[in-house]
């Protein structure tokens, strides 16, 4: 419930942001930390400090596909219309977080 909560709470947010002057702010709402938050706390709770660290390293490295659906957005929104643009920077998403999980259960195994 807390969790469909906060998702309904940043899609308010968010729409109210895009119709201001900072509308560019919009960008920025999405990366706070709410979901983080939450999986910290049940890691944190239920497993090891080192666990809990793993977690932390891998959401470091997790700044990379958003980063890939990011650029793919940005260079796409030039070359097609807004939804297919959006649907093949989900796919680049896609792509670059399948590589990270497998490299990370790879390395970490």
């Amino acid at each position: 419930m807390l969790k469909a909560a906060l998702g309904a709470a940043v899609v308010v947010i968010l729409a109210a942001l895009s119709k201001t002057k900072n509308y560019y702010i919009a960008g920025l709402v999405p990366l706070f930390p709410t979901f983080a938050l939450i999986a910290h706390y049940i890691v944190g709770k239920g497993r090891s400090l080192d666990d809990l660290k793993a977690t932390i390293v891998f959401g470091m490295w997790s700044i990379i596909p958003y980063f890939i659906y990011l650029a793919t957005l940005y260079v796409m929104l030039d070359r097609l219309r807004l939804e297919a643009s959006l649907a093949v920077a989900v796919v680049a998403w896609l792509i670059a977080a399948t590589v990270l999980v497998t490299l990370w259960v790879r390395l970490h195994a």
